[in-house]
Parts: C-alpha cells; structure tokens; sequence
C-alpha cells in the first residue's frame, strides 16, 4: 500500500472525526487553542491506536467486531448528541459557570470511540495486506489529528454567531452521523 493511498484511507477515517470536532467547536464561546488541541488529540490518537488494536487482533476476531461496531457507534453518538439537543432546549445556564467552556472528558472519550471504530477495521485489513503499521498509524493520527483542529475552529466561528441553534444542529447532527453509520453497515445506504 502506497503512501498516497494511506493518505486518501486517513482522510476517509477522519471525516466522521470532523464532523464531530465541528459541533464541539460550536459549543465554545471563545476560541480555546488549548481545548481544540485536546480534542484533536483524542480524535488524532484513538484514530491511530484502533488500527493498531485491528492489526493484533487480524482476522480471528473480524466478524465479532464488525457485526456490532455500528451499533456501538450510533448508540453512542445519539446517546451524545441526545445530550446536546436537551440542553440547546433547554434553560440557559450562568455565564461564568458554563459546561460549554470545560472538556468533558468521559465524552470526550466515547466520542473519540464512536469516531474511530471503523479504524478498528481497517487495522484488520491492514493485516491481511502486510501493511507496515507504525507508519500508517502515524498518518492516520496526524491527519486526524489536523483534520479535527480544523474542524474544532470552523465549528467555533459558526457556534459564536448562533449558539443554541449550532448546539442543536451539532446534536441532530452527531445523531445523524450515528445513524449513517448503522444503515450503511446494516446494508440500507450504500
């Protein structure tokens, strides 16, 4: 597998990764460089260690992990965005005490999850092809990682002029992310 085609396989990782690093971006009042970087970390760094956690288990374990990886995505992205759209709806919260300027974490975490299992897969191919992992794995976390940064600064100057409709929109979206991810594996998109 040549480099350019690692590339193009990064990209295609890093979109659901983007999407996502879109709507945490809508939520930030100001533009946090510190917070964005820590997201594109998580999203960077789960994207390149499920290929690498793929490429161990090859093909023993493929039809387990492939047969519920869906569901495990939409669960938790709608379980997310859910969140998201609950508290677009509802009362507004003090200023100076604002959920939306902190990290959550334990989101954060399922969100880079929900994001990065289908790099699972692709690990798994990657075994079958005899890829040179380290060095795929390393593109693949950068570009996420680039990908999702960029994503977190163009969700942030959407975010600042329409606040609660962005983090509604950013709720319905990652539930429609989820969702795509389950019909396409259950064979309804294509």
């Amino acid at each position: 597998m040549g480099l350019l085609e690692l590339i193009l396989i990064a990209i295609g990782l890093a979109m659901d990764a983007f999407a996502v690093s879109i709507c945490k971006g809508l939520n930030m009042r100001k533009m946090n460089y510190r917070q964005a970087g820590i997201i594109a970390l998580f999203f960077g760094g789960f994207q390149a260690i499920m290929p690498l956690i793929g490429w161990f288990l090859g093909k023993q374990f493929e039809s387990y992990i492939t047969s519920i990886d869906h569901w495990i995505a939409f669960l938790l992205l709608a379980f997310i965005g859910v969140n998201m759209i609950r508290e677009a709806l509802g009362e507004d919260e003090d200023e100076d005490e604002s959920p939306q300027d902190q990290l959550d974490i334990g989101e954060l975490f399922m969100l880079a999850v929900a994001t990065s299992i289908d790099a699972l897969a692709v690990g798994i191919t990657f075994a079958f092809l005899k890829v040179n992992i380290l060095p795929a794995v390393s593109i693949i976390g950068i570009i996420t990682f680039v990908i999702s940064f960029a994503g977190v600064s163009i969700g942030h100057q959407f975010g600042r002029k329409y606040e609660k409709k962005a983090e509604l929109a950013g709720g319905i979206i990652l539930i429609c992310i989820g969702l795509k991810i389950l019909l396409e594996h259950l064979g309804i998109l294509f």
